[in-house]
């Protein structure tokens, strides 16, 4: 009898197990995933590349949203379409947000808000300004209202499609104009306002979106999941130096490495940096589109400063050196968003910087050529020799562990006695007697 109620005991036991597992297994399964995406700074390349990952890894995970915190102040135009592309076919609801509080979606950032499912906004951040700039050269009148239409229209199109309004969205553009999170809401650009992310999911439970494909969904967020999707190390690589002041820092050690290895041929290290240094600023200022202009007068600075080490200039090469690096990293991303400008202060700095390397540098050159040589036969100028024999006027003499024909000035010396070597004429040497106290 006790063991038939042991036995049942553990029965009992086993299916409550088992029960409990199923049970929670469903609890979990239902639990809705919302992944969570992060962008912050210039809309470049990479941050295309992050986002549709993370929007794709969202779509296969069954997410019940994709959420992107955006705080950026623009970005390159071919990236904005590509990620404006991904988010209005996406399979899953996407709500922009920005974030955190005093954040800001300038620019770029305008047209992907506007074309989220559900856009957001924290307290004290903005939007707006989108109107495009030319990026690297001042475009043509022509070419510049043709870029403005487009804009306009498209973003137009995009808040029609949203059910925003189109002529709020279309001031951003045309007029620059920008907008509160509270005047956002209030011009229907936005659908929420949240002061953090806590907040916008308890707000988002419950909305309806129609996705590309005319299907309605509702949002749901009861018992959530917070999945956060941060960028890769080769994202964030790719984006860091994706960057004006990045771009220029490296353009400036490609040149200072290289010109360092050419003047003293044989160090390894300045040229290898060097050259990994010029790859990365190749590729961050064809990302941002850099003015050609202003990358070959930095090329040209440190051609004059390297000219100058092997050029007796009295130093008008370094000045147009300094003159063009100057001008150069001035007009590097000329007449684009204040966003896309190298930052004056690292101007000033790189420009004193490098003038004082190349000051150090050339000092060292001139050195070297007026020191006189310590080896080889100019180097036996200076140096004492023992005579082998009598010097009336000429004889031999024994220096550096060789034999030599020398010429005594004047006198005569002894076999033994020293002589200063003063000059050398092929294989000959022109003495002096040593002069002893």
């Amino acid at each position: 009898m006790f063991k038939l109620i042991l036995k049942s005991f553990y029965l009992i036991s086993f299916i409550s197990l088992i029960a409990g597992s199923l049970l929670f297994n469903t609890v979990s399964a239902a639990s809705p995933n919302i992944e969570v995406l992060h962008v912050e700074g210039i809309i470049v390349p990479a941050v295309a590349n992050y986002v549709n990952r993370g929007i794709d890894h969202a779509e296969s995970q069954g997410s019940t949203a994709c959420i992107i915190e955006l705080n950026t102040p623009g970005g390159l135009l071919i990236s904005t379409e590509e990620i404006v592309q991904k988010i209005l076919n996406a399979e899953v609801p996407v709500v922009v947000y920005v974030s955190p509080q005093g954040a800001w979606a300038a620019s770029a950032g305008t047209f992907i808000t506007v074309a989220a499912h559900i856009a957001a906004m924290a307290p004290g951040s903005s939007i707006g300004a989108a109107h495009p700039v030319s990026i690297g050269e001042e475009m043509p009148e022509t070419e510049a209202k043709k870029v403005t239409e487009y804009s306009a229209a498209w973003i137009r199109s995009i808040a029609q499609m949203r059910g925003r309004d189109p002529i709020e969205a279309e001031l951003a553009v045309r007029e620059s104009k920008s907008y509160t999170d509270t005047e956002a809401l209030q011009s229907n650009l936005i659908d929420l306002q949240a002061n953090d992310l806590e907040s916008l999911i308890s707000q988002l439970n419950g909305k309806k979106v129609t996705l590309a494909t005319g299907e309605e969904v509702t949002i749901n967020t009861a018992h959530y999941v917070l999945d956060r999707n941060e960028m890769t190390g080769i994202e964030n690589f790719l984006h860091a130096i994706s960057d004006p002041n990045i771009a220029y820092i490296l353009l400036t050690l490609a040149t200072i490495g290289l010109i360092t290895e050419f003047s003293n041929p044989g160090t390894i290290f300045p040229g290898v940096a060097g050259g990994i240094s010029l790859l990365l600023a190749f590729y961050s200022l064809g990302v941002l589109s850099a003015y050609w202009g202003g990358t070959l007068l930095i090329l040209l600075a440190f051609g004059l400063f390297l000219a100058e080490l092997f050029v007796v200039s009295h130093g008008l090469l370094a000045a147009g050196g300094i003159a063009s690096l100057t001008i150069g990293s001035l007009t590097l991303f000329s007449h684009t968003s204040p966003p896309l400008e190298v930052n004056r202060g690292l101007i000033a700095g790189v420009a004193i910087f490098t003038t004082a390397f190349f000051i150090f540098v050339i000092g060292a050159v001139v050195r070297a050529h007026r020191r006189q040589p310590t080896t080889g036969i100019e180097g036996l100028t200076g140096k004492v020799a023992i005579a082998q024999t009598a010097l009336n006027p000429t004889g031999t003499v024994f220096i550096e562990g060789e034999r030599w024909t020398a010429t005594l000035d004047h006198g005569r010396v002894k076999p033994g006695e020293e002589v200063i070597v003063t000059r050398v004429e092929g294989l000959k040497l022109w003495v002096t007697k040593k002069k002893t106290k």
